[in-house]
């Protein structure tokens, strides 16, 4: 919850006149300035994500709700399901992410799952446990042919806004704990589907979190309100391996 509308334009402006256009990058602005964006984006290499949808499907009354259908109008291509404020602030459980990622597809937008784990959670050795319990949750009511355009981002709870990041070798081994759960479900789709890293992700350690096999880009908070620092990063996700 950043911003104005004149620095979301300004913002995505001078991403997508200097992103590299190999790779694939999205904004996320805040529900108020998707539509304008939407439009100035347009015929831009520049996608375009949503913070949030409601799980519930078409039309109702959900008095403050936003649907994948109205995002999708708005020219949405991605939408984060389960971020971790999303758990923590407003009681998300497990099952009302997994509705939500199934309303998205439905929708006909690309859900982007977050999940992770508390500094509690990882000092008491619970970090498979609880991510294994999120994925579940999802595969439970979507199955694995859902993550066929899905992507996974691994946001350590502990280290959102903190400044502390996970070491490279850290996000390594649950990126491929998650691919590892995945693929007991589908080799093929556990292969193709991209892993991110969110969670304090700078210019300064965007290439050696991407060097990592089975971390396939990033998940980036604060360093992406500043063009120039995004645009770093998007450089190390272009050259990485």
């Amino acid at each position: 919850m950043y911003g104005s509308r004149s620095m979301a334009s300004s913002l995505a402006g001078a991403i997508a006149a200097n992103m590299p256009t190999e790779i694939d990058v999205a904004v996320f602005p805040p529900f108020p300035y998707i539509a304008a964006l939407g439009e100035q984006l347009a015929g831009t290499p520049l996608q375009l994500g949503a913070q949030d949808v409601s799980e519930h499907e078409g039309q109702g009354a959900y008095t403050g709700e936003v649907s994948a259908a109205m995002l999708a109008e708005a020219g949405v291509d991605y939408v984060l399901v389960g971020h971790s404020e999303r758990r923590r602030y407003h009681g998300e459980s497990n099952e009302c992410v997994a509705r939500k990622f199934a309303a998205a597809r439905a929708g006909g937008l690309t859900p982007i799952l977050c999940v992770g784990e508390t500094r509690q959670q990882r000092d008491s050795g619970e970090t498979e446990n609880v991510i294994g319990e999120q994925l579940e949750a999802v595969l439970r009511l979507n199955g694995i042919a859902s993550f066929d355009t899905a992507l996974v981002g691994y946001e350590p709870v502990w280290a959102i806004g903190s400044g502390e990041t996970a070491t490279p070798q850290q996000a390594q081994d649950v990126h491929a704990f998650i691919r590892s759960k995945l693929e007991k479900e589908d080799a093929t789709i556990a292969r193709l589907t991209r892993l991110l890293y969110g969670g304090s992700v700078t210019a300064v350690n965007a290439a050696k979190l991407f060097a990592q096999a089975d971390v396939d880009g990033g998940l980036v908070g604060g360093a992406a309100l500043t063009a120039t620092d995004f645009l770093d990063i998007c450089a190390a996700a272009h050259q990485a391996p």
